[in-house]
């Protein structure tokens, strides 16, 4: 988690996510109708669902689109998509692990993508739950410090069905079991505004560090994998010094 909101920050800074609007749509596109298709058509009944609607419209994503994306997910649709859930295992330079998400119409295709960015960054695809047993997927709710206590923050978090509160002095981490995190991150945003940032993710037990050339050969991977269509999210379990992290953004 610590390494993937690294990345985030430090891409962000850089200003990719502003040249990636229209791949970042599609994504979101391809997770509403995923979730679509598996439960529910509606929000109300379907957290998955509720989830990527939310998701899409707090990036801005148009409601048009949203409610094309839905409607894909309807066989009888002229429109109707057909996407399989896919993870990818491996690791990276530094002996990193990695874990790749993937929503695809076409396996072989998004195989071949995942394994070139491995193999051309340093790393190695691995088989399926060969690196996975080093995370826990969780429902992570973040908050800035400054919005509660730890002990106010982590009664609220009790309070809404969470399993967990780590509190840095930066920031609270609330974890949750992913079928609660919709229930519990609605409850925390009644009480404190929308957090800093939320979703299902792969929490990593422990996280390699990396000096400046492992990382940048790191990134370089992330960004190839998130530059995929297919591929929705990527998790690492890697750490690096505030240090190298100014000289990586310099860079």
């Amino acid at each position: 988690m610590a390494g993937h909101s690294q990345f985030k920050n430090i891409m962000h800074r850089k200003g990719a996510q502003d040249k990636k609007r229209a791949k970042l749509f599609n994504k979101l596109g391809r997770e509403i109708t995923v979730a679509a298709k598996m439960g529910q058509p509606i929000p109300e009944g379907n957290p998955r669902l509720r989830a990527a609607i939310l998701a899409a419209r707090a990036a801005n994503m148009p409601n048009d689109r949203i409610k094309r994306a839905i409607e894909s997910a309807n066989p009888n649709s002229g429109d109707a998509n057909n996407f399989d859930e896919v993870r990818y295992e491996g690791y990276g330079p530094g002996g990193v692990a990695v874990i790749v998400e993937a929503l695809t119409d076409n396996r072989n295709r998004t195989a071949a993508e995942v394994r070139s960015a491995f193999s051309k960054n340093g790393g190695a695809m691995g088989e399926t739950n060969s690196v996975s047993f080093m995370f826990a997927k969780i429902g992570s709710v973040i908050y800035p410090a400054s919005v509660a206590g730890n002990d106010q923050m982590f009664e609220a978090a009790v309070e809404a069905g969470a399993e967990n509160v780590e509190s840095d002095g930066e920031t609270h981490e609330i974890a949750t079991q992913p079928e609660d995190f919709i229930t519990v991150k609605e409850a925390l945003e009644k009480k404190f505004g929308a957090p800093q940032s939320s979703g299902i993710i792969w929490k990593p037990s422990n996280t390699v560090s990396l000096n400046q050339e492992q990382a940048q050969e790191l990134f370089d991977m992330i960004e190839t994998l998130e530059d995929s269509d297919d591929v929705q999210n990527v998790f690492a379990n890697f750490d690096i010094s505030d240090d190298i992290m100014e000289k990586l953004m310099a860079s």
